[in-house]
C-alpha cells in the first residue's frame, strides 16, 4: 500500500517552521533560528518524530538550489563597483584567515594521521566559517540607522565578495573530494572548463534574457525559464564538470542579477516558492541531522573553541584590512564584527559537505552549533560596538 506520510512531514516541518520562525523574529533573530530550532526539537534530538528520507534530502536539496540562485540573483554588481577593491582586500582576509585557524583548529582536533582526506575535511570547515551571511547584521544596522554609512555599506559589498570566493573554494574543495575525481590537476582542468562554461551559457542567456525584459519585463515565461535554466546549470555543474551543484544555481543568478525587470520578477516568483516550501524544509532538515544528544565531550571542546576563533578570525581579518584601508579603529571593528555572522551560507557549505562525506556525523552538530551561536552573537557585539557611532564628514 502506498504511504502518504509525506504529506503529514510536510505539514508539520511547514507548521513548527513557520511558530518557531515567528518566535525567534520577535526577539530580533532571524526565522531561519527559529526554523533549525523546530527540526531540532522535532528530530532524533528532540521529540524523535521527524527522521530524514529519501523525500526530505531531494526537497532541502532544491531548497538549496533555490536559496543560491536568489542570493545570486539579489547580487548587487553596481555597489560591488563602487567599494571596489576596499571589499575585495576585506573579504580576501575575511576568507583567509579563518580559513587557515578554524581549518587548522579542526586539524589539530580529530586528525590523527596527515592524509589527504584528513586535508580536505580540515580545509572544508575552514571553508565552511570563511562564510558571510550578513542578514542578521543588515537588520541591526537598520535598527540603529547606520546601513548607510560607510561601515554598512562596505560590509554588504565585501559579504557578497566573500560569497563568491567561498562559492569557487567549494567548487574547488568538492571537485577534490569526489570518488574517481582523478588527479588534482584534472580536477583543477574540469573547473576551469566550469568557469569557461558559466561564461559562454552566460552571454547566450543573458541577451535572451535581455530581449524579454525588453519586451515582456513581467511575463510569468520569465520565472519558469530562470527556473528551468538554474537547474539546468546546477545539474551541468554536478553532472559535467564535478562540481557542486549550488555553485550552478548561484552563478545562475548571478548572470541574470543586472537585468532589472526580469530579475525584479524572477526574484519576487521564485523567492514565493522558496519561502512556502523548500526552504523551510531545507533548514528543518539541519536540524533534524543535528543530533546534539550524540555530541562527544571532544566534538563540544571543539565547538567552545571554534566559536571563539570563528569571531575573532572575522574580526582580525576584516577589521584588520578595513585598517589598511585606513579606515578608523570603530570602523574597522565595525566591519569586523559585522562579517562574523555565517548564518544561512555556512549551513548549506555544511551540509554540502555531509553528503560530500567531507564533514564527518559526529561533527556536524557541533559546526551547526556553532554557525547558530555566530548569529546570536553578532547583533549584541555590534550594538556594543556601533551603538554611539556617528559618520563624520570624511570618516
Amino acid at each position: 500500500m502506498e504511504s502518504y506520510d509525506f504529506l503529514l512531514v510536510l505539514a508539520l516541518i511547514l507548521l513548527s517552521t513557520k511558530m518557531f520562525g515567528l518566535a525567534t523574529e520577535k526577539v530580533h533573530l532571524p526565522q531561519v533560528v527559529g526554523a533549525l530550532i523546530a527540526g531540532v526539537i522535532l528530530g532524533p534530538s528532540g521529540f524523535g518524530i521527524l527522521r530524514e528520507t529519501e523525500f526530505l534530502l531531494k526537497t532541502s536539496e532544491i531548497g538549496v538550489i533555490l536559496l543560491l540562485f536568489i542570493a545570486g540573483l539579489e547580487t548587487d554588481l553596481n555597489e560591488l563597483k563602487k567599494t571596489g577593491l576596499m571589499s575585495t582586500l576585506i573579504a580576501v582576509f575575511g576568507v583567509l584567515v579563518p580559513l587557515i585557524f578554524c581549518g587548522g583548529l579542526y586539524y589539530f582536533f580529530f586528525a590523527e594521521s596527515y592524509t589527504y582526506v584528513n586535508l580536505l575535511k580540515a580545509t572544508f570547515t575552514g571553508v565552511i566559517f570563511s562564510a558571510t551571511s550578513v542578514s542578521i547584521t543588515v537588520e541591526t544596522l537598520g535598527e540603529m540607522g547606520k546601513i548607510k554609512t560607510r561601515v554598512g555599506t562596505t560590509i554588504i559589498s565585501a559579504a557578497i565578495i566573500d560569497d563568491i570566493i567561498g562559492i569557487i573554494m567549494l567548487s574547488v574543495i568538492s571537485g577534490l573530494g569526489k570518488e574517481n575525481s582523478g588527479s588534482p590537476l584534472s580536477v583543477l582542468a574540469k573547473i576551469f572548463g566550469f568557469f569557461v562554461f558559466v561564461a559562454v551559457a552566460g552571454i547566450i542567456v543573458h541577451y535572451l534574457f535581455k530581449k524579454l525584459n525588453v519586451n515582456h519585463g513581467k511575463s510569468k515565461r520569465a520565472a519558469v525559464w530562470a527556473l528551468a535554466y538554474c537547474f539546468l546549470m546546477s545539474f551541468g555543474a554536478e553532472e559535467f564538470f564535478g562540481v557542486a551543484d549550488i555553485t550552478g544555481a548561484y552563478f545562475a543568478g548571478l548572470i541574470l542579477c543586472n537585468i532589472a525587470k526580469t530579475k525584479a520578477f524572477v526574484a519576487e516568483k521564485i523567492t514565493i516558492a522558496s519561502y512556502l516550501i523548500f526552504s523551510p524544509v531545507f533548514f528543518a532538515s539541519i536540524g533534524i541531522k543535528t543530533n546534539i544528544t550524540g555530541l562527544s565531550a571532544q566534538a563540544l571542546l571543539f565547538a567552545g573553541i571554534l566559536f571563539v576563533v570563528a569571531i575573532a578570525t572575522k574580526i582580525l581579518g576584516c577589521g584588520g584590512a578595513a585598517k589598511v584601508c585606513k579606515m578608523t579603529n570603530r570602523q574597522a571593528l565595525g566591519i569586523g564584527i559585522g562579517m562574523v555572522s555565517r548564518g544561512e551560507v555556512a549551513l548549506m557549505l555544511a551540509q554540502k559537505g555531509m553528503m560530500l562525506k567531507l564533514v564527518d556525523e559526529g561533527i556536524f552538530p557541533a559546526l551547526v552549533l556553532v554557525i547558530i551561536a555566530t548569529v546570536l552573537i553578532t547583533p549584541i557585539l555590534l550594538n556594543l560596538a556601533m551603538k554611539d557611532y556617528v559618520e563624520l564628514d570624511g570618516a
